[in-house]
């Protein structure tokens, strides 16, 4: 079949998606107070909200893949429809329930989402576009995290969590109509037209060593990507930056991530440096974490920070497109598998750090170590164009 030209639109509408379905996600993180005493509930009951996410994409990520290697677009569709409902149900009532019910269809949305991340590229674009599709669609993950950040700092402590809620609705219902219709349009390489696995087949993808190694890779230093972000705050604060100086530097990591992402790709596939990038960025976020040990104010704390966003967030569409090229038909479920190893490290590295909150500098050594022991490990990601794939 001759490929048609790139569907830019298509790649657009899954990115504005990705973006929405990230804000919604950490609606509250910025505002868990205010939503706290809204409510006359507990700020624990408000984390409660956001803590979902990575606990349901643990347990849906490998089943969404299989999905998604069978029918992307009416598997996105209807992850989009869910995200949507899920933001209106948050509208529902002046209760807490209301917001964990909406907030539930969002999480179960959202492994759908970002799994399709390199699925949507192999549809929509000519192989040689395809690592910047992937690339603008991870650095969408990040544009949704400053959203959030951004909207709950200008918006949430003057018009409260109700405006932030409303926000959230329109946002998901637009982006859910831009997908529906970008994805009318046929496809320049339609999946119907390649047979999708058995999951018997699938064994063989999880089983695959390179594609265990990206895992590990993504539990290492997604881990600790998401631990830092949940006990930044808290690790500084001995050294006298505050919550708002803490907010200011969480949202230029996050910003920088978004640069890391669209930049790193294109410097390291179209040179099949992946490896070697992969290693690089694993051992300069080590040193960004042995910094922030040693930093005492928010001009030392600052360009670690920003660093270590750039080239962790960077790395992601690295592992995205290594899993995808390696599995091949069932790209879904190997990047179902990557998010899933990311998100358990990110738990797991997390309930690490809160042990050590106590003793900032040891957390941030222990933070170092564990995202250095990926550096060894990408030395064996290396994959040839030449490659053929696993399925």
């Amino acid at each position: 079949m001759t490929r048609r030209s790139n569907d830019w639109p298509a790649i657009a509408a899954f990115a504005l998606l990705v973006a929405v379905n990230q804000m919604l996600w950490l609606t509250f993180a910025p505002v868990t107070t205010d939503t706290a005493e809204y409510l006359g509930v507990s700020e624990d009951s408000i984390g409660l909200l956001s803590e979902v996410f990575p606990l349901l994409y643990v347990l849906l990520a490998v089943p969404a893949g299989l999905l998604l290697d069978r029918w992307l677009k009416e598997v996105l569709v209807a992850a989009a429809v869910l995200n949507a409902a899920g933001a209106i149900l948050r509208l529902g009532g002046d209760a807490f329930a209301w917001l964990l019910a909406g907030q539930v269809l969002v999480a179960i949305a959202q492994p759908a989402i970002l799994g399709a991340i390199t699925k949507i590229a192999d549809e929509r674009l000519a192989p040689g576009d395809r690592p910047k599709g992937i690339a603008i669609s991870s650095a969408s993950t990040s544009v949704g995290t400053v959203s959030a950040l951004a909207l709950g700092a200008a918006i949430g402590a003057e018009q409260g969590p109700a405006t932030l809620l409303w926000i959230g609705s329109l946002a998901a219902v637009a982006s859910m109509a831009f997908l529906v219709f970008a994805l009318s349009r046929p496809a320049p390489q339609p999946s119907s037209t390649v047979t999708a696995p058995a999951i018997s087949e699938l064994r063989a993808v999880w089983g695959d060593g390179l594609i265990r190694r990206l895992a590990l890779i993504a539990f290492l230093g997604f881990g600790v990507f998401i631990a830092l972000t949940t006990w930044l705050q808290v690790l500084l604060e001995p050294r006298g930056i505050g919550s708002d100086q803490a907010g200011w530097l969480l949202a230029g990591m996050t910003l920088a991530g978004v640069a890391g992402a669209l930049i790193v790709p294109t410097i390291a596939v179209p040179r099949a440096r992946e490896a070697t990038a992969l290693g690089a960025i694993a051992t300069i976020a080590a040193g960004c974490c042995l910094l922030l040990a040693l930093a005492q104010t928010t001009t030392t704390a600052g360009l670690p920070i920003v660093v270590f966003g750039f080239v962790t967030i960077g790395a992601l569409p690295l592992l995205l497109e290594l899993a995808d090229r390696r599995a091949g038909r069932a790209g879904a479920s190997a990047v179902g598998l990557i998010w899933l190893a990311g998100n358990a490290g990110g738990i797991t590295i997390a309930l690490l750090l809160q042990t050590l909150t106590d003793s900032p500098a040891a957390a941030f050594a222990v933070a170092a170590l564990v995202v250095g022991l990926a550096a060894p490990l990408a030395r064996g990601v290396a994959l040839r164009r030449s490659d053929p794939p696993i399925q």
